[in-house]
């Protein structure tokens, strides 16, 4: 999963042919629960890019986009937004690659 360092690339990001952007934090438990199971993800649905924006680095992008649970995933595709899976539970591997399948379709 790569870093989003400036809004040029998120920009550039979302515009592609399938992007999924995790908005994250660092002092986020639920981020770093899930950290491990992100490769798995990646694997899962390497039709996908898959790309990190901290939160705190990034609000009012955040503010923007009304993300203000973390973490959250939101699936891009040619600049549109496809879906999103935000839940104030912890999330479980299974409740995101459903998440992920879903929004590919």
């Amino acid at each position: 999963m790569k870093n989003i360092a400036s809004m040029d690339q998120y920009n550039e990001v979302i515009e592609g042919e399938g992007a999924v952007v995790m908005f994250t934090a660092g002092w986020c438990p639920d981020c770093t629960i899930i950290e491990p199971l992100l490769p798995v993800l990646e694997e899962n649905h390497s039709e996908l890019e898959f790309y990190k924006v901290n939160r705190d680095e990034f609000i009012e992008l955040c503010q923007e986009l009304d993300i203000f649970g973390i973490p959250s995933f939101v699936v891009f595709k040619e600049g549109n937004e496809v879906d999103r899976f935000v839940s104030k539970d912890r999330k479980t591997m299974e409740e995101i690659d459903s998440f992920l399948t879903k929004a590919k379709q």
